[in-house]
Formats: C-alpha cells, structure tokens, sequence
C-alpha cells in the first residue's frame, strides 16, 4: 500500500501499534458549546444538534485523521446536578443512576450518530472523565468555584472517595453501552492529580485510584485502542509517575506544563504511542503564530520525533476561539513532510 492511498484508519492503526509510517497524523479538539449548555443536553434535541454540527463542521474544515467527540452537554451527571456539593452529608447523596436513565440512554444515541457521521474515515474516540473529575469539571465550567474540588478532596476524602466509587459504577455502564451498542474505537479518558499537597502518590492511589481505574480496565476489555490523558488544562501540574501502571494505547499529557517532552514521555509510558507536541494555551503558537512559523514548528516536531509511535496534537483542547481554518494548516503541512 502506497502512502497515497493508505486511509487515515489505516495510518492511524500502525501508528498506534508503533510501526513506522510515511507521515506524521494529527488530532487535535476544542469544545463546540460552552457554559450551561455542557450541562443539558439531555431532553433538548436542538442543542444535540447544534453540537452534532460543530463537530461536523470541524472534520470538513480541518480534516484530521483521528475524532475525539466531546461529551458536550452530558457533562451534567444527575447525582451531582441540583446538589450543592459542599458538605460531605452531600457527598453521600451521590448515588448511581442505573443502565436506563435518559442521561445514558440520551448519550449512548448521541454517540452513535457521531461514530456513524466519522467512523468509516477515522478513528473516532469518545470524551470522558474519570469519575470524580465529573465533579470538578462542573465546579470549573459551570460555578466558576475552581477550588471548591480540592476544598471537599482535603476535608472530607473518604466521602468523596465512596462519590467516585459510586460515579464510576454508572460510567461503566455507559463504556460498556457505548461499545456494545455503537462502532466507536475507544476512550479518551481524562484523568488529573488531586491539585493538593495531602494527594501525594501514595494517597492518590489508595483513595483516587480505585475510583478511576476499574473503567479504563473495562475500556481495554472492550477495545484495544484507548487513550490516557493526564489533563494540564490552565497549567495545572501533575505527577504523571502516579499513572505509570494505567493501561492505554496511546498517552497525551502536556508536555509545556509539565516540561517533559514527548521523545521523554515516550520513554517513560513503555515506548507506548504518544500524542501531543503544541501547547494549547490562549497566545501560543497555534493561536498566534504564522503559517511558516507553524510548519516550521511541526518540521521540527517531526526531526525530533520520527515516524513511529507518533500522532501531532496538542497538550489538551484547544481554545475555542481559535479559527478552524489555523489547524488546517497544520492538517496540510503533516502530508507535505512525508518520510523520505
């Protein structure tokens, strides 16, 4: 098969297994909806189809060779939706919704429309959080209370940690439903260090830990292909050695964050495919910088990198105002360096 022909499915495949390729792919991702609107899709179709249409719009600007679909609108768990999440009495509300919840069943179709829309073209990998990262994305993205997460992980861990185990119940009922009941390739699963000096490696894995990684487990059961991200969103740092025995086909962590580099990072998660090479941030490169700057930049991403076990992104979603047509450039300029 010559390089011409060969599909970005295909590329992508031996890429992921490691072997050596004639071009470099690329993924990259930004949210399509912002606000309350990560929060509600359920039962509101015209948001579901806005959402549909930004991912539709993004493929045929940039034409990637990988999809990860935003879990936009779902983002709004029930059990910690309406629950004011500040006492550890609120903790112990949080309890799992079962297989047949409109939150599942809503999402699982949502899903399948997307896989059916990109998936004879590309891999197409789904958004998801680790359970207890449910909580503070809503913290985050919805109350703007961006310490509120570590304030309830520092004064009351084991309620938090039985939330997680309770969360991560359901999530794994809607892995399993999205495998069994849609094409899609795997997970992208965004897992983040307690920002908290008491989440040392030790209490990580003893009280985060259990709550996260029986679903990546499940993930791998189903599909072969799931990606681990270790989330550096707005420069939070993280200790990626806590995630040294998390399985995954391919690694993204943020590499200008945590000033490990991907040849590193490669090294490090056992020679495993990596993705990832341009900081995400608001001013950097890929918001500000010049189609020559950009390309020269991926030329180098390439010289350093090679043509093994390599997919071109970015340290984690880029920023939404960042014109489409700015990654297309970097679409195109991955197929003018072939390998010679």
């Amino acid at each position: 098969m010559t390089q011409e022909n060969e599909s970005s499915r295909q590329l992508m495949l031996r890429v992921i297994d490691n072997q050596e390729v004639d071009r470099i792919p690329i993924g990259f991702w930004h949210h399509f909806v912002l606000g309350k609107d990560q929060f509600s899709a359920v039962g509101n179709p015209a948001l579901q189809e806005r959402i549909h249409q930004g991912h539709v719009k993004y493929f045929n600007t940039v034409h990637p060779d990988m999809m990860k679909l935003m879990n936009e609108g779902f983002m709004g768990y029930p059990p910690i939706m309406n629950n004011p999440l500040n006492t550890a009495e609120d903790l112990k509300k949080i309890k799992c919704i079962g297989p047949d919840d409109p939150w599942m069943t809503e999402q699982v179709l949502f899903v399948k429309r997307l896989v059916d829309t990109f998936g004879d073209k590309v891999l197409v990998f789904y958004n998801m959080f680790a359970p207890l990262q449910i909580l503070r994305i809503r913290f985050d993205f919805l109350d703007g209370e961006y310490d509120k997460f570590v304030y309830l992980a520092e004064h009351y861990p084991q309620e938090l940690h039985d939330a997680g185990m309770e969360i991560q119940k359901d999530f794994i009922t809607l892995t399993e439903r999205l495998f069994n009941e849609t094409k899609l390739d795997g997970l992208y699963y965004c897992v983040q260090n307690v920002q908290s000096p008491k989440y040392d490696k030790d209490y990580y894995r003893r009280m985060i830990e259990p709550t996260e990684i029986e679903l990546l487990h499940t993930a791998n059961k189903l599909r072969e292909n799931n990606i681990l991200h270790i989330c550096g969103y707005a420069h939070h740092v993280n200790d990626l050695s806590i995630y040294s025995n998390y399985p995954a086909s391919i690694y993204n962590w943020a590499t200008y964050t945590e000033h490990i580099s991907l040849k590193q990072g490669k090294q490090f998660f056992h020679d495993k495919c990596v993705l990832g090479g341009f900081d995400n941030n608001p001013g950097t490169l890929i918001d500000t910088g010049s189609k020559e700057e950009i390309r020269s930049y991926i030329k180098k991403l390439i010289d350093e990198n090679g043509y093994r076990g390599f997919i071109l992104g970015a340290d984690c979603s880029i920023p939404n105002d960042i014109d489409d047509e700015r990654i297309r450039w970097i679409s195109d300029a991955v197929r003018e360096f072939y390998k010679k």
